[in-house]
């Protein structure tokens, strides 16, 4: 399983984790955005008279308001990303991550109108009496590409399980377990019979649990937020001056090695804002294509909204929380995982800035380091590291007060007394568990930055409850673009069996590891947005004409 994910990891490091993904994303935002006269600023205040028209239903046939169906759209967007993926993005590049964030958030709402616009022209009504949308039919019936129509269709499929089910549900048992303390199979059992009861129901139910849910989660998170900016009041304004400066001079090396360099930032702010928003990879403008509307270009003008609110408004909000409690700065009690912790050749010390300089350039790939990592062995009495010549790092930080320990029979940790090999900077024995203090990042991160408020310890108690409502909201909708997806390669008839399947992995995957799906995302994301990017391009004077259009009706 392991040599899967390294070579799953491998193909995406030619798709959306490579250099050239991030610069393709902004610039057909940017391109759309001078194209078409900035729409995200002419059309902004217009597109909320839209959201909440309350005359559209009667003008034509369709399934869900503009405001159920922006609902729905959103349910899929916010989620773990706007709270671990802000928590990450600041940890990799530093405040200036954010920044990246918000840029590709403006050029995203662009984006978004032009494929939500296209989406519902070409919708279709199918044999069961729904109706069916998204980059799929724009790319069959707008351009005649079946092939490529199909490509995306089926990445739409994988990508509902693996960024829209699976990974939600493992995120959301862990955090009640470790929160609540509730066991993560009963989690997962609970959430199913939810998630069947909802998304069996179709698109109806699922629009209407996404119009009460949507607004309830949103307003829980943006009291927790706020609380903790009215007690950090003081370092607002410093934690915005350092998204925008940093942005541009390159480092943020504060509190251990956190942040990196100017070309991290970017790609990071660019990656995390995509994974939030979901601008260009076509997803939304399937829940879209469901909007009851003669009018195509109007969806348009209420998804140009969609990553202002997830994107500009609740992830700054994540990042002021995160930047301004300090939490970002401060290690915590945790246990290491392999992922984030290395152990050195050599005896580094935080206080000594040349060493630090050093270790920072090894943990941002920098040219010209000449930091190793150990192969060999170190030596531990009573859990403690007593050897000389190793430093342990963990979460780009050095680590302090490390225990190394091993389960008995009865399932309690016992420190450990002898030797232990290390390979390239990891230990050989998988068995053995590490703690200690160090830096933290992803949800940890953002719920340890919620306890800096006047709530306390009580703060993270609105993270645990906000994440699951937001993973959860993002399970349902994005059965919805597989539903509609499954429709457009196999018919209506497998849709049932479909959401059948949907239910049982989320499930599994409340008590599996989901690593190896998270990096099927990955990719199946990339290939959603390549051909969607194309598609958008090849339509340029189609979407000019609509937009003309449209402009001309409502401005006589």
């Amino acid at each position: 399983m392991l040599a899967i994910n390294d070579f799953l990891i491998f193909i995406d490091g030619y798709l959306g984790s490579s250099p050239w993904f991030p610069y393709y994303l902004l610039g057909i935002g940017l391109f759309f955005t001078i194209y078409l006269k900035f729409p995200q600023i002419r059309f902004f205040k217009h597109a909320w008279s839209v959201l909440f028209d309350p005359e559209e239903k009667s003008k034509a046939g369709g399934e869900t308001s503009h405001f159920q169906a922006m609902s729905m759209a959103l349910s899929g967007t916010i989620g773990t990303g706007n709270m671990g993926g802000v928590a990450l993005a600041i940890y990799l590049g530093g405040p200036a991550a954010i920044f990246w964030m918000l840029m590709t958030a403006a050029m995203g709402m662009t984006t978004k109108f032009v494929e939500v616009s296209l989406s519902h022209k070409y919708r279709i009504t199918t044999d069961d009496g729904t109706v069916a949308g998204g980059p799929m039919y724009v790319m069959d019936r707008g351009l005649g590409w079946k092939p490529l129509a199909i490509v995306f269709a089926a990445a739409v499929v994988l990508s509902s399980f693996g960024s829209g089910s699976m990974p939600q549900v493992n995120n959301i048992a862990q955090v009640m377990n470790s929160t609540f303390g509730i066991e993560m199979w009963i989690s997962g059992l609970v959430l199913s019979a939810l998630l069947a009861f909802v998304i069996i129901g179709g698109i109806t139910r699922i629009a209407s649990f996404a119009s009460r849910v949507v607004p309830s989660m949103a307003v829980l998170y943006l009291i927790g937020s706020f609380c903790v900016i009215i007690t950090n009041y003081d370092q607002v304004i410093p934690s915005f001056v350092s998204i925008f400066a940093d942005a541009f001079t390159g480092t943020a090396a504060v509190g251990g090695f956190i942040g990196g360099v100017f070309a991290q930032a970017f790609s990071i702010g660019v990656a995390r804002g995509l994974f939030s928003n979901e601008a260009g990879q076509g997803s939304s403008a399937i829940a879209h294509a469901s909007a009851i509307t003669e009018e195509p270009v109007s969806e348009g003008m209420v998804s140009l909204l969609e990553p202002f609110i997830d994107t500009i408004m609740i992830c700054t909000l994540t990042g002021l929380v995160i930047l301004s409690s300090g939490a970002w700065t401060e290690k915590y009690e945790n246990t290491f995982q392999a992922a984030d912790f290395s152990i050195i050749a050599g005896e580094y010390s935080e206080d000594n800035a040349a060493q630090k300089t050093e270790l920072f350039e090894h943990l941002n790939g920098l040219p010209g380091s000449t930091v190793e990592k150990l192969t060999g062995e170190i030596e531990v009495i009573g859990g403690k590291m007593v050897s000389g010549g190793a430093t342990i790092i963990n979460a780009r930080s050095f680590a302090e007060d490390v225990v190394f320990s091993k389960e008995n029979d009865s399932g309690e940790l016992i420190p450990i007394t002898g030797k232990l090999a290390v390979s390239n900077g990891n230990l050989e024995d998988g068995s053995v568990v590490v703690n200690g203090k160090s830096l933290v990042h992803s949800a940890t991160l953002t719920s340890m930055a919620f306890t800096k408020s006047f709530l306390g310890e009580n703060g993270k108690y609105i993270v645990a409850i906000s994440l699951t409502l937001f993973a959860f909201s993002t399970a349902v909708a994005w059965s919805y673009y597989g539903d509609r997806a499954i429709t457009y390669l196999l018919g209506a008839k497998a849709v049932m069996p479909y959401r059948c399947v949907y239910v049982i992995g989320f499930f599994v995957a409340a008590i599996s590891d989901t690593a190896i799906i998270w990096t099927i995302a990955l990719i199946t994301v990339a290939l959603m947005t390549i051909p969607n990017v194309i598609c958008m391009f090849m339509m340029r004077k189609e979407v000019k004409e609509m937009v003309e259009d449209y402009s001309a009706k409502i401005n006589k």
